[in-house]
């Protein structure tokens, strides 16, 4: 598992186990994943743990489908404004 701490005290862990596919492909959506959290950073309510477990889909998925996505979700938890 990675995780990333950003200000404010919010901490994401990523989970990508194999059925993502190989090191290569699991540490290309980690550092996908981590970029959509540290690009919306400043609109995460803070003191939250964030556990992202990606699917075998992620994979294949593009950048944008990816932060389209994590927002949506983002919002549903009430992490992100719902705006």
């Amino acid at each position: 598992m990675s995780v990333a701490q950003l200000p404010g005290g919010t901490r994401f862990g990523f989970i990508t186990s194999r059925r993502v596919g190989g090191a290569v492909t699991r540490n290309l959506v980690r550092r996908r994943l981590r970029e959509i959290c540290r690009h919306h950073r400043s609109l995460i309510i803070p003191d939250r743990l964030v556990v992202v477990i990606a699917k075998p889909a992620a994979a294949t998925a593009a950048f944008k489908e990816l932060r389209e996505e994590w927002l949506l979700l983002a919002r549903q938890l009430s992490i992100l404004p719902s705006s």
